[in-house]
């Protein structure tokens, strides 16, 4: 897994905010358990990765499995990173060595590619799957665009990259690594945008698709939003504990709120001006797992109402957000 996995529960008590209620509806995706997970920007659908039953595109509108995909059919699958484009036409699978494209339309494969000399870390795709992001463990982050063939080598980090996102339309990158920078750039030119310092190693970033905001957060307690018109810090998030990290972000269409998940069952609603949590939720577990644990691979708003979650337990949630947090 690409994140630690905590068992402390949180006790939240004396807080103004809404605590955790169950889920309104639950869906098993994978019997077993996954170990990634993307939902697209819409939360139409989820790429759930086991190791058992390889990579399964669910329609989450109607909770129907639309394809299954496999690096390779000869042995267990190990898909650990998944990306969907912000328009759903296609999936951006990696293991540590190998990266593919998927159709949603189809379901075919666009291409297989090899990774030399490192191991990949974290993927993203743009609309139409027209350029693809890799970010590497050697601290490279390559830049494809399929219909030119262009291979741009962004060498901004000098240490391994933790997490990357993309712009829908592939013009802007945003990546986090262990240098303890994140770095927004152009992929056209490699020129950075801005830079985002932290104290310690950036585990997660994440792109508003609007184009209004950044999130950055790392390995200690600091997860901040960014005005990436301006540069300019817009909000921090406001933790009632320590050391929370990230494994899941998604900004909500209207700019508004942040959606989280952690690898501690966390799964949380910020105010995007002004960093303060608004409500929060547990995810299930397997009825099997000792100690009760769970990784939120992956979030999305269903709409202004409701929140749906992917988590390592293999299971779908759906969540109601509280009217008095609008």
């Amino acid at each position: 897994m690409k994140y630690p996995v905590f068992f402390l529960l949180l006790l939240l008590t004396g807080c103004e905010k809404l605590t955790s209620s169950p889920p309104i509806h639950q869906f098993t995706h994978v019997a077993q358990g996954s170990y990634a997970a993307a939902v697209s920007a819409d939360a139409r659908y989820a790429a759930v990765s086991s190791i058992q039953h390889g990579v399964a595109l669910w329609d989450l509108q109607t909770n129907a499995l639309k394809y299954q995909w496999k690096h390779q059919d000869s042995s267990d699958n190990l898909v650990f990173s998944l990306a969907i484009s912000h328009n759903n036409s296609h999936v951006f699978t990696a293991d540590q060595q190998t990266y593919a494209l998927w159709s949603t339309a189809t379901g075919e494969n666009i291409g297989f590619w090899q990774v030399d000399a490192a191991t990949v870390r974290d993927v993203a795709v743009s609309d139409n799957g027209a350029h693809l992001l890799i970010g590497k463990s050697n601290g490279g982050v390559q830049h494809v665009t399929l219909a030119s063939g262009r291979r741009l080598e962004f060498l901004g980090h000098t240490e391994r990259i933790n997490s990357v996102a993309m712009s829908p339309n592939g013009r802007y990158a945003l990546t986090g690594g262990n240098d303890y920078k994140a770095h927004l750039w152009d992929t056209r030119s490699a020129q950075i945008v801005y830079s985002f310092s932290h104290p310690s190693r950036v585990t997660k970033v994440a792109l508003d698709p609007q184009g209004r905001y950044a999130f950055t957060a790392d390995s200690q307690d600091l997860a901040q939003i960014w005005d990436i018109q301006t540069g300019q810090l817009v909000s921090q998030l406001q933790f009632i504990a320590r050391q929370q990290v990230f494994s899941a972000v998604q900004f909500s269409a209207d700019g508004k709120y942040l959606a989280t998940g952690a690898p501690s069952r966390k799964l949380a609603l910020w105010d995007v001006k002004t960093g303060h949590e608004l409500q929060q939720w547990q995810v299930g577990v397997k009825p099997d797992s000792r100690p009760p644990s769970a990784v939120v691979h992956a979030v999305g708003f269903l709409n202004n109402n409701k929140l749906i979650s992917e988590s390592s337990s293999g299971i779908a949630e759906v969540w109601e957000i509280k009217h008095d947090t609008k």
